[in-house]
């Protein structure tokens, strides 16, 4: 069934219906957004150039927001965007670090008397 029939069963109802559906970006729209993101992050709203960085699925405005995170020391959310991405080498980077991390935590946690 698609949206416009399942739509069409509840046309008398008074409710509110939610799709998921996501539609695709034509080249236009993608370069408009991708210009955009590039002149918010520009101005400083990280977080809005994000979300339309991963609307697009611009992987060089997710690459520069996860450098910009990962400078700021949030490593976890850098990862995520170059998961994204994908850039296979920053991610191994990162995850590398990370395991080095959490294995001198356990480590730590081993040599505590109390």
């Amino acid at each position: 069934m698609n949206t416009v029939e399942l739509l069409e069963r509840f046309k008398d109802e008074e409710i509110f219906l939610k799709s998921c559906e996501k539609r695709p970006l034509d080249v236009q729209q993608k370069a408009q957004l991708n210009r955009k993101g590039n002149m918010l992050l520009n101005k400083g709203d990280v977080e809005s150039a994000r979300r339309i960085f991963i609307t697009t699925g611009y992987s060089d405005g997710l690459l520069r927001i996860g450098d910009y995170y990962r400078s700021k020391g949030r490593v976890i959310d850098a990862l995520r965007m170059y998961w994204i991405a994908p850039d296979k080498k920053k991610s191994a980077e990162l995850i590398m670090e990370l395991s080095f991390m959490v294995k001198n935590l356990i480590h730590e946690g081993d040599n505590d008397d109390g």
